[in-house]
């Protein structure tokens, strides 16, 4: 079974690489700017499912380019996957916690209402929205906090800090679920093979690390497993403003997936000690 996969470039897109069967494109072989071309090279390659992985991820410049951001959040999914429809072929595509407000303290369900807070969320929920009505076989994966030892991501940023710094303070009162990369790349490979052949398992999905945590007990974890002795202080998300607001709570609840596709949260906690060896910074 052929999968064909963009965003070979993205740390997800870099782990579906390493799995049986896939067909990556990259941004030069696939511009994400042109979704018609897109829409093309999925109709003139011989696939069985199509994984999106690509996404305008800048979620603060997203505020000042939010057409950039629709273009290759929304229509480009939009056009793959009406030509995945036609061609009778599974389509997976990765979203966000950023659909949601983040209001509360409960774990959002796929079918919670959504509200993103700012640009980056209105594009990524805009794409569900035409994945969904593509008429086709379908999943969305919604996801949070993505780390691997590929591309830019908290992990890495805190490693690049402690080499400088003794103390830092760090966001404590937004919550999620902090996911591997690895694990999202294998939960899409495995969910593209099973829609193949169950097709009534079409939805929205959520898909993230446990347990659910805080980004100031992330960046205790990160250093405790490096070795880094490095302070983290708390402090609220309206000591850090940003130019995009972030969801304070982005926890979710898995168990739909569990249940559909048998598909477990991953323990971020291992996959934090595999991706620091990867870069040689395990303690």
């Amino acid at each position: 079974m052929t999968i064909l996969v963009f965003g070979s470039t993205g740390q997800v897109g870099i782990e579906l690489a390493k799995l049986d069967g896939v067909h990556s494109l990259s941004r030069a072989e696939a511009d994400l700017n042109d979704p018609e071309a897109c829409a093309t090279l999925i109709r003139e390659t011989e696939c069985a499912a199509v994984i999106n992985a690509a996404a305008y991820t800048a979620v603060d410049k997203a505020e000042e380019d939010e057409a950039a951001a629709q273009v290759t959040n929304a229509d480009a999914p939009a056009a793959m996957a009406r030509v995945a429809a036609e061609k009778g072929v599974p389509f997976v595509h990765i979203s966000t916690d950023y659909v949601f407000e983040g209001g509360g303290d409960m774990p959002f369900n796929p079918s919670d209402p959504t509200g993103p807070l700012g640009a980056y969320g209105r594009t990524k929920l805009a794409g569900e929205d035409a994945v969904r009505g593509a008429g086709g076989v379908y999943a969305i994966l919604r996801t949070s906090w993505v780390f691997s030892a590929h591309g830019n991501n908290f992990v890495k940023t805190m490693l690049r800090l402690a080499e400088t710094r003794k103390s830092l303070t760090v966001v404590g009162d937004q919550h999620g679920g902090p996911t591997p990369a690895r694990a999202i790349a294998a939960a899409c490979h495995n969910i593209a093979h099973q829609l193949a052949t169950a097709p009534e398992k079409s939805g929205t999905y959520h898909f993230s690390g446990s347990p659910d945590t805080t980004w100031a007990d992330f960046a205790r974890a990160v250093f405790e497993a490096s070795g880094k002795a490095v302070k983290v202080e708390d402090i609220p998300t309206s000591a850090y403003p940003t130019p995009a607001a972030r969801p304070l709570n982005s926890r979710m609840d898995c168990s739909a997936t569990r249940a559909a596709f048998g598909i477990d949260r991953p323990d971020w906690h291992a996959a934090l000690r595999e991706v620091l060896q990867e870069l040689g910074a395990a303690r």
